[in-house]
This record gives structure tokens, sequence and C-alpha cells, in this order.
């Protein structure tokens, strides 16, 4: 008999709207279409929960004490599974500002986990971005973004290299643009601090996402409006938003929403080692990084280090304190980023033929279940 499973009574978030009392049928690791009259499955009673797809973080540097720069193989699919048990079935490893010859040997090694499908890709995070706008990066290992260099990471992804960001502005930047956009490679426009007619010019190369935007980039100005605007009225931009209430204000977020629209946003968490583990001190590449309730920041220099958040907190957020419809946080947080990725053919929605990956919330938008490829990661209490 195949493995089939009915999940009945939630509502559904679907790319059509919202289904109440809907189902959705997983057989064989797969969403199912309707389930034959008569046939048998196993029934689970989701009444007063929403079902929605399992959320893709197309940035994401570790969780669970393991960072995704410098952890072993065991320690990356920790961290991995750390972030799975927050709602997040796909995942992007993402490495930050390192060596040159240090960050190609990373790429071979994740690549590996890339071809057994436990990440989605790695992104590159540094080293190819402004000294001005360095956050948590080490600035003695900054460079700027030699088309040949950023090819060596590419060719060292074997494949896998989803995307990298650049302060574009940089002596090769667009010339480097152009390089991502012709391998099929995301190139983001991040930790720059370029002017709004520079931004202009590496969207018109071929930049097509924003990296958090706000973070690591002039502010917006009345007469110098910098990168911000240019990357939210243009629509071929996508940007990454960090939902956790430290890096953003409310107002900003309802501000970023508002120009772009809910199918220009995406959800990430930029987390670190910290996400889901709990307060300490960490390394954040040759960086040292203090949590402190739960916030992540240099020990020197005080410059906040990536997050703690995981996407099921920002999902949280977005429904209770933002008060955005939910549609537009299943956008933000699995459909716009598996389209960005190349792979909104197998995840990001549920839709019949798809992975079975979907998460389970309650009617406060707490986390209840989790599913990836039809197995329950967590299982939803059963009424």
């Amino acid at each position: 008999m195949a493995d089939r499973k009915v999940l009945a009574g939630a509502r559904v978030v679907l790319p059509t709207g919202i289904v109440d009392s809907g189902r959705v049928t997983v057989e064989d690791g797969r969403i199912a279409g309707r389930t034959p009259s008569g046939a048998p499955a196993l029934e689970i009673d989701l009444t007063g929960h929403w079902v929605v797809p399992g959320f893709v973080d197309m940035h994401n540097h570790g969780g669970g004490g393991a960072s995704f720069t410098s952890g072993t193989v065991e320690e990356v699919l920790q961290g991995v599974h750390t972030h799975r048990l927050h709602g997040t079935t796909t995942v992007v490893a993402s490495t930050v500002t390192g060596d040159m010859d240090f960050l190609a040997h990373r790429a071979g090694e994740l690549s590996e986990l890339a071809e057994q499908g436990d990440i989605a890709g790695i992104h590159f995070e540094g080293p190819f971005i402004s000294p001005c706008r360095k956050g948590a990066h080490s600035e003695e290992l900054l460079r700027d973004p030699d088309p040949a260099e950023v090819r060596k990471l590419i060719d060292a992804a074997r494949g896998h290299a989803s995307m990298v960001t650049l302060a574009t502005e940089l002596p090769g930047g667009i010339d480097s643009v152009r390089l991502l956009a012709e391998h099929g490679v995301i190139a983001a426009i991040g930790h720059t601090d370029a002017t709004y007619e520079q931004t202009v010019e590496a969207i018109e190369a071929g930049a097509t996402v924003a990296t958090h935007l706000f973070n690591a980039m002039p502010a917006l100005g009345h007469r110098a409006p910098g990168p911000i605007a240019a990357l939210l009225e243009d629509e071929r931009i996508t940007v990454e938003l960090i939902n956790d209430g430290t890096h953003l204000h409310p107002a900003a977020l309802e501000l970023a929403f508002h120009h772009a629209g809910p199918e220009r946003v995406a959800f990430i968490t930029d987390a670190m080692d910290a996400a889901g583990f709990g307060d300490g001190v960490y390394h954040l590449g040759p960086l040292e990084v203090e949590v402190r309730e739960g916030v992540a920041r240099l020990v020197e220099g005080g410059s906040i280090a990536g997050s703690t958040l995981t996407l099921d907190t920002a999902f949280q957020r977005a429904a209770t304190v933002d008060k955005l419809p939910v549609e537009a946080i299943v956008q933000a947080i699995s459909a716009n980023p598996a389209k960005l990725l190349g792979v909104y053919d197998k995840v990001g929605s549920l839709e019949p033929g798809k992975d079975a990956d979907l998460v389970v919330l309650d009617a406060g938008f707490a986390l209840k279940g989790v599913m990836r490829k039809g197995e329950w990661v967590i299982e939803p209490p059963v009424r």
C-alpha cells in the first residue's frame, strides 16, 4: 500500500489563496492530487491549524552551534537539522569572508552536501564587499570583485553556487555581475557603499537581489537616495529582509513591503551558529561574536553579526506584529526564494507533484509540525 497521508481540516495556503477546512494529500513523499474514493490513507485532523509550504532560506550561515563556513560535515548537517526543526525545509549554506583558497576548498565540501540534497546551494557573502560597510566581516580579507576570482568560486562549487553578494561599485563589480548572470548565479547587491546611480548600473548589468535590505548600506536620503531607493523601485530586484525585530524597525519592513510588494520580498534569517542554540561566545569566520539575549554582536566594535533568527519566528512576527496577510508571508518565506533559487518546480508551494515539504502552525502562528519529503520532522499533535 502506498504511503498516503491526508492532512484534513486546516486552513491551507495555496498559490490561489486560502482554503478553509482544506485537505492536503501526501503520497510517497510528494503532494498528491485528490485521494481516490475509498483509497486507504492515514487521515490526520488538523482542525484549528494552518498548513503552509515549508520555508526556504536563501541566506543562512549556520545554527544549532554549527557554522556553515567552518564546521565539519556533521556540524553542517546539525545546523541544517536545527533549522528544519523550525520549519526551514530548504536551506542555502552561506559563507562569510575568508581567504580565497579556503573559500574555494569550502565550496567543494559544501557542494557534496548539495549533491546529496542536504542543502540547496551555496551563497558567498564576501570577500567582494566594501570595507566601508563590512559589518561582521574581516577587513583584512576583503578584496575587489575580480571576475577571475569570482569565477574561481563558481567553479569550485561545481554547479551549486546559488548567489554571490558583492559591493558592485568596487573595481570589477559590474563585470562580475555580468559574469554571474551569464553563469546563472544570483548577483546580490550588499555590504555596499554604492550611490543610487551606481546601483542602477548594477541592476542593468544583471543584479537581481538586495542582500538584507537597509543593513550594511547607506541610509535612504532625500538628496542622495543611495542604493535603497534604486533597489526598492526596480521590479527586477527581490529584497531580502531580516524580520527579527533587531535588524529592522517595523516601519522599515512596512516600507519595503509597500514599495516592493509581497512578490519581491524574501524573508531570510542571516542566521549564525547560535540560532536555535543559545547565548554565548561564537566565531563568525575569524571574528569573535558574543550573543546576549538572542542578539549577536562582534566582541570588538559591537557591530551586529548575523542573527539568531529562525524562520518560524519570522513568520509569527510577520503575522502578529507586522500584521501582514498570511498569503503575503508565504510568498516571502517560501515561494519567492524558491523561484529565485530555481527550485520552485519542487518546493515553495503546496501543489500536486511537488515535494511534501510543509509546516503546521496553530491559530497563533506557533510552529506545531514540520514535514519534509513526506516524513515528519516534528509530528503535530493529533486531535
